[in-house]
């Protein structure tokens, strides 16, 4: 079985994936984009993106792509996040820190407090940005990455956990077409079922009345998040987590009367959260 992974290697979405997959073939891809589309083109079996961060909040892209591709979610890995700053070991000093916006994002006071002169630079991931300090000696670049990134591209650290928060942690999600769960032998801590949904015009009560038909039925909402459809100022989708198990006729009558509303629902899936600790 192919799994593809946002990369390149030491990235920590291919951390999590070896955790998911240990015995799998894992694909290494340059964007979230890209391991949306191996899925959709039959390129690999599943795929594993990030989705959310407890500090910088929801990965806006693989929301987006939740939306507009026809795949489902199978499970959810939540997983501690450590940053490193390093550096070519031949330098001394740096003029640019380049890793990916979250991890600049989720490194900004430090950087602020001690290297508030120096550029950044976005880059598609933090190994990708380690990689590409090691393949660059004669540049004077740091990178914000992870532990497994400074062995493979042999560089060297200079700051550890330079996170902001000490309870740094992502959900990683495993996206593929079919509608199942997928067991991992880790502790589990929840279960849920994902919906996109849809209003189908911007009107007084509209949101209300799709809440309410969670709430009269006393389905907990761990998460409802808003995103744009680009296609005009105040049309939006809504991401929403129920929090509970997955019951064929109460559950399923909750979508039937939202969509009753005029609402287009999308269902993601009904699959189990776990937690790796190590």
């Amino acid at each position: 079985m192919k799994i593809a992974y946002l990369g390149p290697q030491a990235s920590f979405t291919q951390l999590a994936a070896t955790q998911i997959f240990p015995n799998e073939e894992l694909v290494p891809q340059s964007s979230i984009l890209d391991c949306f589309n191996a899925v959709k083109n039959n390129e690999v079996d599943k795929a594993v993106v990030p989705l959310e961060n407890s500090i910088e909040g929801t990965v806006s892209m693989t929301l987006d792509y939740l939306y507009d591709f026809e795949v489902f979610i199978e499970t959810e890995l939540v997983m501690p996040i450590a940053h490193h700053l390093m550096i070519h070991p031949d330098n001394e000093t740096f003029d640019k820190i380049i890793s990916h916006p979250q991890a600049l994002a989720q490194t900004f006071h430090f950087r602020h407090d001690y290297y508030k002169d120096i550029q950044s630079q976005d880059y598609s991931s933090t190994a990708a940005a380690a990689k590409l300090v090691s393949e660059n000696p004669d540049e004077k670049w740091a990178a914000v990455a992870n532990r497994y990134s400074a062995k493979l591209y042999g560089l060297k650290i200079i700051h550890q956990n330079i996170q902001d928060f000490e309870q740094n942690h992502t959900k990683f999600i495993v996206i593929s077409k079919k509608k199942e769960s997928l067991k991992l032998d880790l502790p589990q801590t929840s279960e849920k079922t994902s919906l996109i949904i849809t209003l189908p015009e911007d009107h007084a009560g509209g949101l209300h009345q799709v809440l309410s038909a969670f709430a009269w039925r006393k389905m907990n909402l761990s998460k409802i998040e808003s995103r744009t459809l680009k296609t005009g100022l105040g049309n939006y989708f809504f991401f929403i987590n129920v929090a509970s198990e997955w019951h064929n006729v109460l559950s399923q009558n909750v979508i039937d009367e939202i969509i009753s509303l005029g609402s287009n629902v999308k269902f993601l899936g009904h699959y189990n959260e776990y937690v790796f600790t190590e």
